[in-house]
């Protein structure tokens, strides 16, 4: 299983970092680049293009402003294409996620919220999973963890208050 993540630039990393985190807690091989749709789209074609004869099976893209990069990278394949729109400007990431979430139609990109790099990386998991039930056993896991910490938090709550 492999997953390939790109950004338009490095100062996007500290925002995809966690994705990188959460596809490894599930055994999900990564590969990272950092490309530009505007200054470097042919490096962009070039990585898209050799992606499944590299074992990619879907993309994780994230990109500020006016963000084009995860519509770029749905226009050269048909595998799956995450967008993640970055707040790397005045506007809050609001251009960012319009860019991303207003894909037109035939080119289709999902789009997570503006800095959502890990519910990206979940859903990334889930895509992979519809064919693997060891990685589906995972994300049932992980949910349960989850639900397990919230019932611990409401019982140290509830504590503290003393009910």
């Amino acid at each position: 299983m492999k997953a390939a993540i790109i950004m338009g630039s490095d100062s996007d990393w500290p925002v995809l970092e966690p994705a990188v985190t959460q596809l490894a807690d599930f055994g999900i091989e990564t590969e990272i680049l950092v490309a530009s749709a505007h200054r470097t789209p042919d490096k962009v074609h070039r990585f898209v293009a050799g992606a499944k004869d590299r074992g990619v099976q879907v993309f994780i893209a994230a990109a500020g402003a006016a963000a084009h990069l995860p519509g770029v990278v749905a226009s050269f394949t048909t595998l799956p294409v995450i967008g993640i729109p970055v707040n790397a400007t005045p506007l809050g990431g609001m251009d960012a996620l319009l860019s991303i979430v207003q894909m037109p139609a035939g080119i289709p990109v999902a789009t997570m919220a503006i800095n959502g790099a890990k519910n990206a990386a979940l859903f990334a998991a889930q895509i992979l999973a519809v064919h693997n039930t060891e990685l589906a056993g995972k994300l049932a896991a992980h949910r349960q963890a989850m639900a397990e910490e919230v019932e611990e938090k409401d019982a140290r709550l509830a504590a503290k208050l003393g009910k």
